[in-house]
């Protein structure tokens, strides 16, 4: 084997050649054989393989390392770029570009800031998860009042912008519901505090019966807003407005009562403006209603103990309210023409208050029922006198016509004629149309006679026996009418006929006035003799437009309307027979 370089004076330093050669200087020296010699240079050849080798492994397995570590460099960002569904990134270095280790430096940073990348959409993710969970446990109810949910866990596998945006419209969703939820109960808490204040309630003992988180000191946020929640004050709500249905119904009855013992004892104005708080609300209905404290129970209370003392009361006053109720059924039955025997009704009213047999309400009750079927009576009958009214009017009408006919004077032009012609014109109208009302009021009335198998009494008169007369007397009254006629023009021509022929013999200066009477004014309507008139007259109550009937000052009606056209017609006649017999009287022919 050759001998290496020997030592290099220039370098200064040891070399395998200088060390050799010192060796070999040394085996001079020794006298070492060739053999001991090759020998020992084998075995350094042998050391500087394996020192080699052994480099040459350790060079092996640190590229190992780095492609290894490269590789699970290449894998993690991979994964990362998997997870955050990203399918490429920019920045990323090509297998076959540059060493091992100038790879692995380019990878690292994107490493880094991709890692960063995932840990902030980790936490993205577990905000949105968190607040999804919170929302679901509130609508499920079972988060309580300052409690804390756990973090969710990730699913690390998948952090894409798709799913994080799922996740992000679902809270989206969760929170839109959260608020309409939250909406519906405070609308129905608003509910419940008017409930609770028109009802005189405590607010915040009854809606906390539902949810501690209802009550003002807890954020708005935090309010309870689960199914159980709005379910609890739906049905609340419902219990409320049907205790306050109740309450404003009961109130309302007491009112009533109120106004009718008010009414019957004619309480003063400044007693009842003490109450005016309860009777407000008499005819409102349950939405109208708003008034803090309205339906409260200690009003109703106060409402009840006030009925009660004037129930008490009232029994005290009990003959001054039954004569009062009588005599609201005594005018009833006066303005419907009824004849009813007031005295004997009065005088059983004081025998069963002063019996005690009976209970004042009782009474009062049975009068009220009595009242209601009078005043049903008195509806029926309506339509029949309405009409008779206009008959009888009309049968006035008539007699003044007649009375006006027969007036001389009637045109002449004193003050007021062409009043009394204008009146004469409607009246002939009216009277042309008595026939026809007479029949209607026949047809009607005996209409009604059928349907509830009882006459017609009109003040104790049957009102077709009155009709039936009527016709019968108007019919000889104008067959009275047409014989004066008659009469009247056959004396007229008589008399016509003396007149020529007493003209003929006598001079114009000895001629006689002429048989015509002098008919002087009429005062009041009085006749053309002086006599007071004999046209219908109505009673003063009537004539002054208060009703089909009255009472006089006794108590008892005045019954001169119900024989009113009977009377006419019986007087016309008889003016009649006056007439004929005034025409009787004239100047005979000399």
């Amino acid at each position: 084997m050759a001998v290496a370089d020997t030592q290099n004076p220039l370098l200064g330093e040891m070399t395998c050649g200088s060390l050799l050669q010192h060796l070999q200087l040394i085996w001079d020296e020794v006298g070492e054989s060739d053999e001991e010699r090759d020998k020992m240079l084998l075995q350094l050849e042998q050391e500087c393989l394996d020192v080699y080798k052994r480099k040459v492994e350790q060079a092996s397995k640190m590229r190992a390392l780095l492609l290894q570590s490269l590789a699970d460099s290449r894998a993690e960002l991979a994964s990362v770029l998997s997870a955050l569904g990203e399918n490429s990134f920019a920045g990323i270095p090509d297998k076959s570009s540059g060493t091992i280790k100038e790879q692995l430096e380019a990878v690292a940073p994107l490493l880094e800031e991709l890692g960063k990348q995932k840990e902030e959409r980790i936490r993205e993710f577990a905000d949105v998860q968190l607040q999804i969970d919170k929302i679901r446990e509130e609508i499920a109810g079972t988060l309580k009042i300052g409690e804390q949910i756990e973090t969710p866990v990730v699913d690390k596998e998948d952090l894409s912008s798709k799913k994080l945006g799922e996740y992000q419209s679902q809270y989206q969703e969760l929170q839109k519901e959260k608020s309409d939820r939250l909406h519906k109960v405070l609308d129905f808490v608003s509910t419940v505090h008017d409930l609770c204040a028109v009802l005189g309630l405590d607010f915040f003992s009854t809606v906390t019966e539902v949810h501690p988180s209802l009550n003002d000191s807890v954020s708005v946020q935090s309010k309870s807003i689960s199914n159980d929640t709005l379910s609890k004050l739906s049905t609340m709500i419902v219990e409320l407005k049907e205790d306050k249905k109740l309450r404003l119904q009961k109130l309302q009855d007491l009112a009533a009562q109120l106004t009718d013992l008010w009414n019957l004892m004619d309480t003063q104005m400044e007693e009842r403006e003490l109450f005016s708080h309860i009777t407000c609300n008499i005819s409102a209905t349950v939405d109208e209603v708003t008034v803090p404290g309205a339906l409260a129970l200690d009003l109703i209370e106060q409402a009840e103990v006030e009925v009660e003392r004037l129930d008490q009361l009232k029994a005290s006053k009990m003959k001054e309210i039954a004569f009062k109720k009588q005599t609201e059924l005594e005018d009833i039955y006066a303005r419907a023409h009824i004849d009813i025997d007031p005295e004997s009704a009065r005088e059983k009213i004081l025998a069963l208050i002063d019996s005690g047999n009976v209970e004042p309400s009782e009474l009062l009750a049975e009068m009220d029922s009595q009242i209601l079927k009078a005043k049903e009576e008195a509806m029926s009958r309506k339509e029949i006198l309405d009409k008779v009214e206009k008959w009888m009017s009309a049968c006035e009408e008539e007699s003044w016509l007649d009375d006006y006919s027969r007036d001389d004077n009637r045109y002449n032009s004193s003050r007021g004629a062409h009043l009394n012609l204008k009146r004469a014109e409607k009246a002939r109208i009216l009277v042309n149309k008595i026939p026809a009302l007479v029949d209607t009021l026949v047809a009607k009335t005996r209409a009604w006679e059928e349907d509830r198998g009882i006459l017609f009494m009109y003040d104790s008169v049957p009102l077709l026996a009155m009709l039936e007369e009527y016709t019968m007397l108007r019919q000889e009254r104008e067959e009275e009418k047409r014989r004066q006629k008659d009469q009247k023009r056959i004396i007229e021509q008589h008399a016509t006929d003396q007149e020529s022929v007493i003209g003929s013999r006598l001079t114009p200066a000895a001629r006689p006035l002429g048989s015509k009477k002098v008919v002087g004014p009429r005062t009041n309507g009085g006749a053309s003799n002086g006599t007071p008139s004999r046209r219908l007259s109505l009673n003063a109550h009537q004539s002054s437009g208060n009703g089909a009937g009255s009472m006089s000052r006794d108590g008892k009606r005045d019954s001169n309307r119900a024989a009113a056209p009977a009377n006419y017609v019986a007087i016309a006649k008889e003016d009649a027979a006056s007439h004929a017999s005034a025409t009787d009287q004239l100047p005979a022919t000399p």
